[in-house]
């Protein structure tokens, strides 16, 4: 595939919530200056001719620009099928009616635990009920519902709840996806990276749901990284389907790629036809003639292509190299290390989090 079908749109890194487990950037100070709805309407223009299909319209929490009726309803213009990604917290019936007048296709709600004290110590704000109560106005508009909730330490042990709230909440899909250690997520991944026995116990309801539940809820669930022997595909490969830009403009293979020492790719500087056939930045690791030892000779180069390059740069300094994921990779020590740790039989399941700084203005 030589074109991108995937836009994930990041209106805004501003969030009422202070989740520990955020991906987005530490530097959140870098992206105040925000697109303007005109750079954005053109933005969608481009990836359209581009050949994207589909638009995820995310954050921080996108439902705090005043103007994502107008975003939605210019991607919809174009075409594009259109997934709000939301905290809901805002959702109002008021803000739903005009999103799905503007022609919204389909909202996935975060939600961070099955009952309110965990779920608002984990958001670092009181937010289930408003959650739960927004979930459930989605359903009355008619929209298709996914629930996602990101697995940790913390809340895995809940996953037999969680998903009979989801059920409850009728969502016809439901997100069981382990922590991504980037951002604040690898900040706080002594406190958030399950041990093993909590890991086989939630496989093994989830493996039972999926029985339980087939035809009527689909139910993904996604493992860590750190408990594979082989990472997963990065986004199918560097700069091969799909596409980010940032709310500051910045065009990026990923939504992690910030962090990269690569150079910038700004959609206010150039079109998002040149960045994505021309610019260093998706060039740096597209195909596999950049692979070091082991990935060049593997099997499996062109199945896991050489894993995350910014989980290898996190981890050991070089985008490079090998993403130490793999059991095979020079650095997979330091991954070993992690597990090891987070199967400490003396750790506790509750320890202290960081949580993300509020940017809710």
């Amino acid at each position: 595939m030589d074109k991108p079908f995937g836009l994930l749109a990041e209106l805004t890194y501003r969030c009422p919530l202070s989740c520990a487990y955020c991906s987005n950037p530490l530097n959140l100070s870098d992206y105040t200056d925000e697109l303007s709805t005109e750079q954005w309407q053109r933005v969608l223009a481009e990836a359209q001719e581009l050949g994207v299909l589909q638009c995820h319209l995310s954050g921080g929490e996108p439902l705090l620009r005043r103007d994502l009726a107008r975003i939605v309803a210019t991607a919809g213009e174009l075409g594009m099928y259109t997934n709000l990604v939301t905290s809901a917290i805002g959702l109002s019936r008021r803000r739903a009616e005009e999103l799905r007048a503007a022609g919204l296709d389909h909202v996935q709600v975060s939600i961070q635990a099955d009952e309110p004290a965990l779920s608002d110590r984990i958001a670092c704000t009181p937010s289930f009920e408003r959650k739960i109560e927004a979930a459930r106005t989605v359903k009355e508009m008619g929209w298709p519902l996914t629930v996602n909730v990101v697995l940790h330490r913390q809340n895995i042990d809940r996953v037999a709840a969680i998903l009979q709230l989801a059920e409850e909440l009728g969502a016809g899909r439901v997100e069981l996806a382990n922590t991504q250690y980037y951002g604040w997520g690898l900040r706080n991944r002594g406190a958030l990276l399950p041990s093993r026995a909590q890991l086989d116990r939630a496989e093994a309801v989830v493996r039972a749901a999926r029985e339980r539940l087939a035809g009527r809820m689909d139910v993904l669930y996604v493992l860590p990284d750190y408990y594979s022997r082989y990472p997963k595909p990065c986004m199918g490969g560097w700069a091969a389907r799909q596409l980010t830009v940032t709310p500051n403009g910045d065009a990026l293979p990923c939504p992690a790629a910030q962090a990269l020492p690569l150079p910038r790719a700004s959609v206010r500087e150039d079109s998002l036809s040149r960045i994505w056939a021309e610019s260093p930045l998706f060039q740096s690791f597209r195909g596999t003639d950049w692979m070091p030892d082991p990935c060049r000779g593997c099997d499996r180069r062109e199945i896991d292509f050489g894993g995350c390059r910014c989980q290898a740069f996190q981890l050991t300094g070089d985008a490079a190299r090998t993403d130490p994921v793999c059991h095979l990779s020079p650095d997979h020590g330091i991954v070993a290390d992690a597990v090891r740790a987070a199967n400490d039989e003396q750790r506790s399941t509750d320890l202290l989090l960081v949580p993300r700084p509020h940017r809710a203005r």
